[in-house]
């Protein structure tokens, strides 16, 4: 599988992540699903409703944000394709956390921000048995 984004669209998520350091942030990522490879063409923010003391190292959205943003790619005949967020200060490698609340078939574009900077983007897909993440292609272009 290869996970495809533009430039622009990968500086636009590094902008936005490195505005919610040192806490995470995140968002849905849109596109199309073609066989295996996905094409990212646009992201949507979204706020870290997760308790304050713990946005440093966690991120969470509502079930209202979720309904809404599948609505709003259906309307511009996109598909919510997944999910990106930051880890501050850490690797841009799935955690443990990650892992128990992602869903298989799911993109997950993840980032690492050290002091401030966003560092490094990797490409993650969890398998359908939930046992671990694989790392995708990731084409930047």
């Amino acid at each position: 599988m290869t996970i495809t984004l533009g430039k622009s669209l990968q500086q636009r998520i590094f902008k936005h992540l490195e505005s919610t350091y040192p806490n995470e942030g995140g968002g849905f990522l849109l596109g199309r699903v073609s066989g295996k490879d996905v094409q990212i063409e646009d992201t949507i923010q979204i706020e870290n409703v997760f308790e304050a003391e713990e946005q440093y190292h966690r991120y969470a959205m509502t079930p209202q944000d979720w309904a809404r943003l599948e609505d709003q790619a259906d309307e511009r005949g996109l598909t919510l394709v997944g999910y990106y967020h930051s880890h501050p200060d850490s690797p841009a490698i799935p955690s443990i956390y990650d892992r128990d609340h992602a869903l298989p078939n799911f993109t997950y574009l993840i980032t690492q921000v050290q002091n401030g900077s966003a560092v490094d983007m990797q490409g993650w897909l969890l398998r359908t048995d939930r046992s671990q993440f694989d790392a995708e292609n990731l084409s930047v272009g």
